[in-house]
């Protein structure tokens, strides 16, 4: 039976399909701690400088909505989160980046699990506070990441994975224009509680098409003088 996720194949000299042969297999770069800049936003290497802003941009979400399906937080005081902060810094896996809009800090996301060897790469670790949920700067970030991975240092495939229970986290990785792959049962656990892991996937071939559609979305000319789109992300 034929899978349609597979992504190409032919036979060897055995009659056996195996891949399509690459023509460059050489090691990927890790992604440089330089600076993102957009129309709307910039992605930035996270540092201590931006805990502050962070902190009472992510308390604005009363509710604490914005930490259920990640590993860590909440967060109730600038000390507990600061620690954070610097620690998450410091790592080389999650590179963490910090999404600043008017220069304020506003929101999160990290490369991860990155694999130059197999050129993959993952985007994930991502918290955005209210300031910056469904703002342009939300869907440019996403933009200006998946850039550097594919155009800047050439990988061949770029992941996200999230809780299989998260649905607007699914449905922005399906409004992006990444394909669902299956859902890994029992993948971990976290918070005391089991976690389904749902896995999605752009590949350097889809990239093209995607920017343009990015391009398009972005350009000043898709939204009226309040703001609002005129065209959607998933329509184009």
């Amino acid at each position: 039976m034929s899978d349609p996720l597979i992504t190409g194949q032919r036979d060897n000299a055995l009659g056996q399909p195996v891949g399509l042969p690459l023509a460059d297999t050489s090691p990927r770069p890790v992604p440089p701690r330089t600076d993102m800049v957009g129309r709307y936003c910039s992605v930035v290497p996270l540092s201590v400088e931006h805990a502050d802003d962070l902190y009472h941009a992510f308390r604005a979400d009363t509710e604490d909505r914005i930490w259920t399906y990640l590993p860590n937080g909440p967060y109730h005081d600038t000390a507990n989160f600061g620690a954070w902060v610097e620690e998450a810094a410091s790592r080389d896996d999650p590179l963490m980046h910090a999404i600043v809009v008017e220069g304020r800090a506003v929101g999160h996301a990290s490369y991860l699990r990155i694999a130059p060897a197999s050129s993959s790469i993952e985007v994930g670790f991502i918290n955005l506070s209210p300031a910056l949920q469904r703002t342009r700067a939300a869907t440019e970030f996403q933009f200006l990441m998946m850039q550097r991975a594919f155009d800047e240092l050439g990988y061949r495939r770029y992941e996200w994975k999230c809780d299989a229970l998260n649905a607007p986290s699914r449905h922005a990785a399906e409004r992006l224009g990444f394909t669902y792959e299956g859902t890994f049962r029992q993948a971990t656990h976290y918070k005391g509680r089991n976690r389904d892991t749902a896995w999605f996937s752009i590949l350097d071939k889809e990239w093209p098409k995607l920017r343009m559609r990015f391009e398009t979305w972005l350009s000043t000319d898709n939204f009226d003088t309040v703001g609002t789109q005129k065209r959607s992300l998933q329509t184009l």
